[in-house]
């Protein structure tokens, strides 16, 4: 995994350890040819390129994303690449930009049940957002692979993740993936249980 568009998130979750604050529009125009570089030279077949939220940027860093996955493509057209993106505040003509540069996996995480979500994520994420991006992708190009996860341990209920299946599932995203919250410091959300694998 890679993570693109510098290390400061315009965004800040409660869950989450990344630096949070305003890039004030930097990019780095050599990322996305470093980071197919960096791609090829570890030989990799499989990639996943995720990034900050970056609600300064005009587009939320669509385009960058966009030309990271063409790069990659141009050094190895066999490379299977995984996208891990923001909502782009919910503006779906971003979106298209990242459809249009046809990831093999699209992911977008909803990381809560849909009652936590203003307890655990930024006021400017909410579910039904992230559910119009992940159904916008499978509409727009049904050969892109959907994907979300949620994060347990934060108080959801099994009948609230449940849910969270059967809404993921109504709008065709194909992969979901269970994580287990773990406290990144005390300044954080708290962990309210550990879910076993079992």
């Amino acid at each position: 995994t890679f993570m693109i568009l510098g290390d400061t998130c315009t965004r800040n979750c409660r869950f989450c350890a990344i630096k949070t604050g305003n890039p004030a529009g930097e990019l780095d125009e050599n990322e996305p040819e470093n980071l197919a570089k960096a791609i090829s030279e570890l030989e990799l077949d499989y990639a996943v390129i995720t990034a900050v939220d970056r609600d300064d940027l005009r587009d939320g860093g669509a385009a960058h994303f966009a030309q990271c996955i063409h790069a990659c493509r141009k050094h190895d057209p066999k490379l299977i690449v995984e996208v891990l993106t923001g909502d782009f505040a919910g503006d779906l003509n971003d979106v298209q930009h990242i459809v249009d540069a046809k990831p093999h996996v699209f992911a977008h995480n909803v990381e809560t049940v849909q009652r936590l979500q203003s307890t655990v994520r930024d006021a400017r994420a909410n579910y039904e957002q992230s559910l119009s991006v992940l159904e916008y992708v499978k509409k727009k190009d049904p050969e892109i692979f959907t994907k979300s996860s949620i994060m347990l341990g934060l108080g959801e209920t099994e009948e609230e993740v449940i849910r969270v299946m059967q809404d993921l599932h109504s709008i065709g995203v194909s992969i979901f993936t269970l994580g287990q919250y773990l406290r990144p410091s005390a300044k954080h959300i708290k962990l309210d249980e550990f879910v076993t694998p079992a």
